[in-house]
């Protein structure tokens, strides 16, 4: 699984994908992109799996109206979802239920699409639900109450993104303290957290974050990207 905190310049690009693509052996990949009316760019998501070495990209805009299906992903050797409004992704690819998604192949997920990667999925909200603040309003997806859904189950902790950029830690922090979920990574641009057999590595441009909670006290890692972009 390759969750990417979000970026959008060239070099953040590059580094967050390239490990994905290199997993995918060069066969084809499916792309999800979320319908959002005139805001769907899915050309924007295919040009930066080329950038980082993609060869043959098919994009899918699906929508709750329009969710996945096992055809959409039939003959790709990885699957990619994008990013974008976080509630409407959960809503799309996972209400639906998820017998869609191919569990033997790599999964790369963007910003939204990193998110609902977990079992329990962080899709947005700057509030606690005893009205403290645990972010900005403008990370909060259109969502007030700090909000917790069901995920694709691909990953057993939550993901947030755009960790740095957008402090999103801080929402991360306050999830894993109410006990919405039990612990997380909050992951920034340029940087992909790489979850599978072993302990999840960091890889790219920046940094992940380590949310826990043992014996009532609460514990963040900084682990830095071991690669360079």
């Amino acid at each position: 699984m390759f969750l990417i905190g979000g970026g959008a310049d060239p070099d953040a690009v590059r580094a967050s994908h390239a490990p994905f693509v290199a997993a995918t052996a060069g066969g084809p990949i499916t792309v999800f992109v979320l319908d959002e009316g005139a805001e769907t760019d899915a050309d924007r998501y295919v040009a930066a799996l080329r950038l980082a070495g993609a060869g043959e990209v098919r994009a899918v805009v699906v929508s709750p109206e329009r969710p996945p299906a096992a055809a959409d992903v039939a003959g790709a050797t990885g699957v990619f979802v994008a990013g974008g409004w976080t509630p409407g992704y959960q809503e799309a690819l996972v209400g639906t239920g998820t017998d869609w998604l191919p569990r033997d192949r790599p999964y790369a997920g963007y910003s939204a699409g990193a998110a609902i990667a977990a079992s329990d999925a962080i899709v947005g909200g700057h509030r606690r639900d005893d009205g403290r603040d645990v972010g900005a309003e403008e990370a909060g997806e259109d969502l007030v109450e700090l909000t917790v859904r069901p995920g694709l189950g691909l990953v057993p902790f939550a993901v947030d993104v755009h960790a740095t950029q957008w402090g999103t830690l801080t929402r991360l922090v306050h999830a894993v303290d109410a006990g919405l979920v039990s612990e997380g990574w909050a992951v920034d641009n340029g940087t992909v957290l790489v979850a599978g057999d072993g302990p999840p590595r960091v890889e790219g441009l920046g940094s992940a974050y380590h949310v826990t909670r043992e014996d009532g006290r609460l514990g963040i890692a900084v682990v830095r990207a071991t690669t360079p972009g």
